[in-house]
């Protein structure tokens, strides 16, 4: 193999021109099918029991502890979100309860509603999708996909597995 070769070298370009138009297409694909997208509606808030929750890693500033009641957890099929409650427990006893969803395609989350003391939802008006990677408080949507409710840009493949997951975390993380 001379590099110096002419028909070397246009084999070459050649090539590298063809792996390109192959990319760009796959690209293409990739976005089409993500422009197609639609999100099916929320169910309505799912009960949860704190005294099953499934506490996970949530490194921050603050004392909270994070958790999810496996029996909220849901992986919808036909867009592929994950929608679940977490409870945010602060060292005093104090909780904030959210049902929100991932969507692993895009990094991104949405809060549906919040738990109120009154013991009743409060919905969220327009709920819009935010990155897990935003500059937040909380990072309880990244560590959550981390911790199994994503595998890499697709949700977990059931809800046994993300619990699988959350039960037996690796032990680093970020892996």
């Amino acid at each position: 193999m001379n590099i110096k070769n002419p028909l070397f070298r246009r084999v070459m370009v050649f090539a590298l021109l063809a792996f390109a138009a192959q990319v760009q297409v796959q690209a293409q694909q990739i976005f089409a099918s993500d422009a197609e997208w639609k999100e099916t509606d929320a169910p309505p808030p799912p009960a949860f029991d704190v005294n099953k929750l499934i506490l996970f890693d949530v490194p921050t500033s603050t004392s909270l502890v994070y958790g999810v009641d496996p029996a909220t957890i849901s992986i919808s099929k036909s867009d592929s979100l994950v929608r679940y409650v977490v409870v945010a427990t602060s060292a005093s006893g104090v909780r904030n309860v959210i049902y929100e969803a991932l969507r692993c395609s895009t990094g991104e989350f949405k809060t549906y509603a919040r738990y109120l003391p009154n013991g009743k939802w409060s919905l969220v008006g327009n709920p819009q999708w935010r990155s897990v990677f935003d500059h937040m408080p909380s990072k309880h949507p990244l560590r959550l996909a981390k911790a199994g409710a994503c595998d890499h840009a697709a949700p977990a493949g059931s809800v046994a597995e993300l619990v699988n997951k959350l039960k037996n975390p690796p032990r680093f993380l970020d892996q």
